[in-house]
């Protein structure tokens, strides 16, 4: 699970997982609202999308899996006496969208999107692993350690999705150009232990 591994650029800031640690609750409750968007956004692409087969099959569980990720950090909120919080803006997520590329086809523009999402994934479940390795409550190491095993496989589901729609050389250099936007975003970006990204 190494970040070569997930095929990021740019390993996570060190100091990110301190930070965490000490604003543990932050961190559930915006962990919470990520699981929430990542349901959300396979929704919108089964709802933007009918059509593709491949893209309904594949997402149809992944949106189920996500929805119950969202009722494992409530339940680890309510445990520690915390409330979900309203949502804040996430800075990560919003660099991203400006690297989304608009136009071409509307398979061009699935893959996008497909590839955005292998990236949110991909950075993810590092930071899962990081916190599995380095937190010392017991309980929210085995959380994300599991959590970590089960968002393991999506990213790479939505690259092999991306394959169906587009061919591969195309697929490949625009996640490598993803990939090196992403990490330019984080060497950009304030290290914030109170967000997941």
């Amino acid at each position: 699970m190494e970040k070569h591994v997930l095929g990021l650029e740019l390993p996570t800031d060190p100091r990110w997982v301190n930070i965490a640690e000490k604003k543990i609750e932050d961190i559930l409750v915006d962990h919470a609202y990520c699981e929430q968007k990542a349901a959300s956004s396979c929704i919108s692409l089964i709802v933007k999308y009918p059509d593709k087969e491949k893209v309904v099959e594949m997402l149809t569980p992944v949106v189920a899996e996500e929805w119950g990720h969202f009722e494992r950090v409530l339940d680890q909120l309510n445990k520690r006496g915390y409330k979900l919080g309203k949502q804040r803006k996430d800075e990560y997520v919003a660099a991203l969208a400006k690297i989304e590329q608009k136009g071409g086809s509307r398979e061009q523009q699935l893959v996008e999107k497909l590839l955005l999402n292998a990236l949110i994934e991909a950075r993810s479940c590092e930071r899962f692993r990081l916190l599995w390795k380095h937190i010392e409550d017991a309980e929210l190491q085995k959380f994300y350690y599991e959590l970590m095993v089960s968002e393991a496989s999506h990213y790479k589901n939505f690259l092999s999705l991306a394959k169906e729609y587009m061919p591969e050389e195309h697929v490949t250099k625009r996640w490598k150009e993803i990939l090196r936007a992403e990490a330019e975003i984080l060497e950009n970006i304030e290290v914030r232990g109170d967000r997941m990204h």
